[in-house]
């Protein structure tokens, strides 16, 4: 007999879970959570609402300015973590009040801090985000970011081994990125870089990546040229996986996400929804799309179940706070 309040830990691949039915209806939890790891920033946005986006030398009234969490890094932890993930966050903050504030933060969303380094001597990193109802646009400022080092990675390398997939961005030093990325090829750990904000990337960088997802403005940048029709799309993608040996998934705001399957360009449609802030959105597909493959689904329900989260995170104001619940999917 088993009773509801049993627990029984599973690893179920998303092609078993139709067996999960069965097992929720017999009052049993299934306890076994993917385990990510994210290495990458942690911002404190400053976000300020006007109605459009001020001229070159000209002076706009705000409407409102709000402080909320951010850092590319840190939003995919939260995304991850508010869907249900075992998350880990790698990185820096300064010893000061925003530094406080972002950690606390993760912590209040279940997110392991113990690998979060607290610097002296430099101030925690900043975005400053100008909102206006139809986009946004970002100043970063890096801080301790930009100090977070190889050295800072390297006594966390079992941390990173026992993770079922890796996060990570370019928010933080390339060389970094570069190491972390080499430790998780080793350690046989899946791993998803968010090419974002977009840079010159070395070779050697990108073959360690699985699963590379780039918006369709850094695609053009990483490629170096410009497509404008689904066919054009495929070819670029076609012969950048030929050449590197890895996954390109492409987010294209309210045209949705594509990909390739068996050679044919497949785009899934983006949620429709009432948008408030597209801040933190890419983040928010990165976080899903990491739970996903963390949790053995195919390819395309991960993607699928990410273009909801994305769609989700878009109907609150803040990257963090807009970031939705399992419940809420």
């Amino acid at each position: 007999m088993i009773f509801p309040f049993v627990s029984l830990k599973l690893h179920l691949t998303f092609a078993e879970q139709t067996n999960k039915e069965t097992y929720i209806k017999m009052g049993v939890f299934i306890l076994n959570k993917p385990k990510i790891v994210v290495v990458g920033s942690l911002n404190m946005d400053m976000v300020i609402s006007m109605s459009r986006m001020p001229a070159v030398g000209e002076t706009l009234q705000g409407q409102a300015i709000h402080y909320m969490p951010g850092g590319k890094g840190a939003n995919q932890a939260v995304a991850s973590a508010r869907l249900g993930a075992q998350v880990a966050m790698i990185g820096a903050v300064g010893r000061d009040m925003f530094g406080q504030q972002l950690v606390r933060n993760l912590l209040d969303n279940g997110v392991d801090i113990s690998a979060v380094q607290n610097l002296e001597g430099v101030p925690t990193g900043t975005a400053t985000v100008l909102h206006t109802p139809e986009d946004n646009c970002i100043v970063v400022v890096s801080g301790a970011n930009d100090q977070f080092s190889e050295e800072s990675i390297k006594k966390h390398r079992r941390l990173i081994a026992e993770a079922d997939l890796l996060l990570v961005q370019l928010e933080i030093p390339l060389k970094t990125v570069e190491y972390v990325l080499q430790l998780a090829r080793e350690c046989c750990v899946t791993t998803v870089l968010n090419p974002a904000p977009a840079q010159p990337l070395s070779d050697g960088l990108l073959r360690n990546c699985d699963y590379v997802t780039p918006n369709e403005t850094e695609l053009k940048q990483m490629v170096g040229r410009d497509f404008s029709t689904q066919e054009e799309l495929g070819s670029v993608l076609s012969s950048w996986e030929e050449r590197f040996g890895h996954k390109l998934i492409v987010t294209r705001g309210e045209h949705g996400c594509s990909y390739l399957v068996n050679g044919n360009i497949q785009t899934v449609p983006a949620l429709k929804v009432d948008v408030v802030d597209t801040t933190g959105a890419g983040d928010a597909f990165n976080g899903g799309l990491g739970f996903g493959i963390a949790s053995g689904w195919t390819l395309s329900e991960a993607i699928s179940f990410a273009g909801k989260v994305a769609g989700r995170s878009v109907m609150k104001l803040g990257a963090q706070a807009g970031m939705p619940y399992s419940a809420d999917l």
